[in-house]
């Protein structure tokens, strides 16, 4: 399309609801960036609690991204403040879910009201292309996950007795047995899970979205292709990368320590913002950073309403800040994560393995040193083994993190650098990724705009 076209041509309106997680909202913000530089009009839909914590990442806003406020159903256990999961108490997330499917009503009225020609759909609201459908809007599901789990978990549905026809991950022992032998009521629940994980896929266009890359997951997503009988499109890694000039007063504290390192000398240690780890987990963690004699950020964060009432030397061991001395800085409830990986001294991450955190660290070219906690994060854990860019600390039979694993692994990958085979694979990946960007977004709207027939 020629310059004058497309100024002409008047944009394709997009509405977008992910799911109220910050991984998914972040993403989704990133497509939506995307999409407004390319004659689309946005409308961002999510809950107002949600909606403020991503603006910060859109400054200056574009005139062709718009917010829309998503109300849930308020109560006293469940008011608007706490209409997401970053930091929701645990006993709490049936009833997010609850109000998230109760929000239909809602979200039908500003469909109505919008009449975009699209909308793009998490993977947990299978309403959403319902409501779309009712009205006679195409509907494309755009997922936040990493591609191999949801191809795994689809073939255990279409084909239960049957062996994943790909390598089964690098999953360690503890991890096997735990996914291997739950007992017949969780079991339903996964069941009941996939299958309602299905019917959002199958309710998409011809065509899902996926925040991965050929390059990391390109089987899989020839696979999934194959079972839900869609084209899979690579979007990512959609993640925030921060300009210049956007720098705060923490983040030019925590620059100034990171000056005065050598050069990849320095672990991240982060574990997101829905994840905490317990006290015993982290006296193993800070003991194998110790035990590593490698320099390292900790961001050490508190569920929600625990902030003020709990400290670092609470959450640490007795005397472990004094004996790290200038090899430490420890933050407390947030950092700048983006920021901090593109800086010339961190040599390794130290993560829980969320997919958002893994396509940051691939994105700026930084290994993993894994510790997975819950949910997919073991998968992506074996999966960054297996592709050669990220290695896992083992737990023991108890599911006990082990110190000597965390340290040992630091070592040889931040400290000691003997395995030079994984910097030269994650850098090499960082650099493909930079060069086929525009690509990735033009294949993403010819896609688009076959299914609106534009």
């Amino acid at each position: 399309m020629d310059a004058q076209k497309a100024v002409d041509t008047p944009p394709t309106t997009v509405l977008m609801l992910p799911w109220i997680g910050y991984g998914h909202l972040s993403a989704y913000l990133e497509l939506a960036k995307a999409l407004s530089r390319r004659n689309f009009h946005v409308y961002f839909c999510s809950t107002p609690v949600n909606l403020d914590s991503i603006k910060p990442n859109l400054i200056p806003p574009p005139s062709s991204i718009q917010f829309v406020d998503l109300h849930l159903p308020s109560s006293p256990e469940l008011p608007p403040h706490l209409h997401t999961t970053n930091g929701l108490p645990s006993h709490l997330k049936p009833t997010l879910h609850q109000a998230f499917s109760a929000a239909a009503q809602h979200f039908e009225a500003i469909l109505q009201t919008l009449s975009p020609h699209l909308l793009i759909y998490d993977s947990l609201q299978p309403w959403a292309p319902r409501i779309a459908s009712s009205l006679n809007i195409p509907a494309i599901n755009f997922n936040t996950t990493a591609v191999s789990i949801i191809a795994h978990a689809l073939h255990s549905v279409h084909y239960p007795d049957s062996k994943f026809p790909f390598s089964d991950f690098v999953l360690h022992d503890y991890w096997k047995a735990k996914y291997t032998t739950a007992d017949g009521a969780t079991s339903e629940k996964i069941r009941r899970g996939a299958e309602a994980f299905l019917y959002c896929l199958n309710a998409s266009c011809d065509v899902v979205l996926v925040n991965s890359f050929r390059e990391l997951e390109g089987e899989y997503m020839d696979y999934l292709s194959v079972l839900l009988k869609k084209k899979v499109v690579s979007v990512g890694p959609l993640v925030y990368e921060p300009s210049e000039g956007e720098e705060d007063e923490e983040y030019w504290r925590i620059k100034k320590w990171l000056d005065e390192k050598e050069a990849l000398s320095t672990v991240l240690v982060s574990f997101g913002s829905e994840y905490f780890p317990s006290k015993e987990e982290m006296e193993e963690i800070a003991h194998g950073l110790e035990e590593s004699e490698a320099n390292f950020i900790w961001v050490v964060r508190f569920p929600k309403g625990e902030e003020s009432c709990r400290g670092i030397e609470e959450a640490l061991p007795k005397g472990f800040v004094e004996r790290a001395g200038e090899r430490a800085m420890v933050v407390k409830k947030w950092a700048p994560q983006g920021k901090i990986l593109k800086h010339g001294s961190i040599g390794g991450f130290v993560s829980h393995c969320g997919w958002n955190s893994v396509l940051e660290s691939i994105r700026f070219g930084v290994p993993v040193i894994g510790v997975p906690m819950h949910l997919d994060q073991p998968y992506n854990a074996g999966l960054l083994e297996e592709a050669g860019i990220g290695v896992e600390a083992k737990r023991d039979a108890d599911g006990k993190i082990q110190r000597d694993q965390v340290a040992s692994l630091i070592k040889r990958v931040v400290v000691e650098k003997t395995r030079e085979d994984i910097w030269k694979t994650v850098r090499e990946m960082r650099e493909v990724l930079r060069r086929r960007d525009d690509d990735m977004i033009d294949e993403m709207v010819a896609e688009i705009s076959v299914v609106l027939k534009i």
